[in-house]
């Protein structure tokens, strides 16, 4: 799974991108892009929309890039300017009505070949957070894969770090049940698999109580 925390930008292209160098755009786009759309899509499940996030996160530093006090902290400022276009995209009243809808219609796989792996895919980290809520899973990814504290995300969401807490904990809860019960979906075999094969270091679901930050 990317994540910021994987990301290397070069001294010299973030003072590229501060006086509007060309060639130093390109390869911070080339370099930051794939953790942009990783973080993106995996809060908004997405393809679409996640894509709009990097086209809208990358427009805002080239316009903005100059006024950088910190080039250095050019990596941290567009992860920030990402989660807010996020944001956006979360609580636009579009994207809740398209989420309401497809939580109340179940459609069947078309493809035989997806039909057949369908037990698989559920026992996939990814296919487990999918089915988290949305700001459940914002802010799991964010505390556990970004680094994000509870006190950053309360301040990006508008919540008390109580609700950043509260959430975390959900989620925790929410995958332990997942993995340790099985498929919950009809058709599913209910089968136990042990966390620890499935789950990344990132995203241990086996922490008891609240969090800290």
């Amino acid at each position: 799974m990317a994540s910021f925390s994987d990301v290397q930008l070069d001294a010299g292209i973030a003072r590229g991108l501060k006086r509007g160098d060309a060639k130093a755009q390109t390869v911070a786009y080339r370099v930051l892009s794939p953790a942009v759309m990783g973080m993106a899509v995996r809060i908004l499940q997405d393809h679409g929309l996640a894509q709009e996030v990097v086209q809208d996160t990358f427009v805002e530093l080239l316009e903005k890039a100059h006024s950088l006090k910190d080039p250095a902290a050019v990596i941290g400022w567009v992860r920030t300017v990402a989660v807010n276009h996020c944001l956006m995209r979360l609580r636009s009243p579009w994207h809740k009505r398209r989420v309401s809808t497809e939580t109340e219609v179940t459609s069947e796989p078309t493809d035989p070949q997806a039909a057949g792996s369908r037990n698989d895919d559920l026992r996939d980290l990814e296919h487990a957070l999918a089915r988290l809520p949305a700001d459940t899973r914002m802010v799991l990814w964010l505390h556990d894969v970004e680094g994000y504290t509870h006190q950053e995300i309360a301040g990006l969401v508008g919540k008390t770090t109580s609700y950043s807490k509260s959430q975390l904990a959900r989620g925790y809860q929410k995958l332990t049940s997942h993995f340790e019960d099985g498929d919950p979906e009809p058709g599913g075999s209910g089968r136990k698999t042990e966390r620890a094969t499935v789950l990344p270091s990132a995203i241990q679901v086996t922490r008891n109580g609240l969090p800290a930050s």
